[in-house]
């Protein structure tokens, strides 16, 4: 069993950066690909983006490419996703996940564990 805990969203201004925050505990953390996923309102969960267990290898949606950046520190049992030149079709409520293996890491449905969610409002 892995617990995630979100943090670090909030309100920002289109242009502007936020960084997110994902805490785990429970079983090891470091054996596990980490994904970040988000919805926005009246719309599926979305793929962000995803990281390996060591995070050697990393994958991003189209949407965000080039924007957003995937990170882990397996010592703190956390992972981030650092993100700049927000835009207001970022606002979304963003979650993290875990999934034990490096397949299918932009499908929802393939990750076990998820944490509640952090809320990222960009205003224009």
């Amino acid at each position: 069993q892995v617990q995630l805990v979100e943090s670090g969203g909030g309100l920002v201004q289109a242009g502007g950066s936020l960084r997110l925050s994902c805490s785990a505990s429970g079983r090891t953390f470091s054996s596990y690909a980490m994904g970040w996923f988000r919805r926005a309102p009246g719309k599926e969960r979305d793929f962000v983006a995803a990281i390996n267990w060591s995070g050697t290898s990393t994958y991003y949606a189209d949407s965000v490419k080039g924007r957003f950046t995937i990170s882990r520190d397996n010592a703190k049992n956390t992972v981030y996703l650092q993100m700049n030149s927000l835009k207001p079709e970022d606002t979304a409520v963003y979650y993290c996940a875990a999934k034990e293996q490096w397949l299918d890491i932009d499908y929802f449905r393939e990750y076990h564990y998820w944490g509640q969610g952090t809320q990222v409002t960009v205003s224009s």
